[in-house]
């Protein structure tokens, strides 16, 4: 049997979540010919909505009292009332703040989450959210 060291260690917990929301892509700067240009079918007028998925990975020294790095009960409550009950099934851009005066690309939402997420991490924890607007098509904050 092999020897596992006991000394302290770094590992990356994840928890996946999921919301639905409408957005369009509009830049009230421009006219409607660049608009449409730049953003084609997601400049709709009428909005359109996207099954986000996001994944949140903290990253730290693991808790020898506990063995957990965050307790995942925990992380899961964060990200519901932080980011599932504030965006899921609102216009992004009529319903919430954060979107007012930013276009909500997935750019702009992934970076958003980050934000809202990172007052209530440890500081010692690292912090890292991937958001898929689309199984195909996602970002990550902050940049590998």
């Amino acid at each position: 049997m092999a020897h596992i060291p006991d000394k302290p260690f770094r590992i990356s917990v994840f928890r996946r979540a999921h919301f639905n929301a409408a957005h369009r892509l509009h830049n009230p700067q421009w006219d409607e010919a660049r608009n449409q240009a730049v953003f084609g079918l997601c400049n709709s007028p009428h909005f359109h909505g996207h099954n986000y998925e996001i994944e949140v990975r903290v990253t730290g020294p693991v808790d020898p009292d506990t063995g957990m790095v965050v307790d995942m009960k925990w992380l899961k409550e964060l990200i519901r009332n932080e980011v599932e009950s504030r965006f899921d099934h609102k216009n992004l851009n009529l319903d919430t703040e954060e979107f007012r005066a930013r276009i909500p690309t997935a750019e702009n939402i992934c970076y958003v989450i980050w934000h809202l997420l990172r007052p209530h991490i440890d500081s010692e924890l690292e912090l890292h959210v991937r958001l898929y607007e689309t199984p195909r098509n996602y970002v990550e904050y902050p940049a590998p």
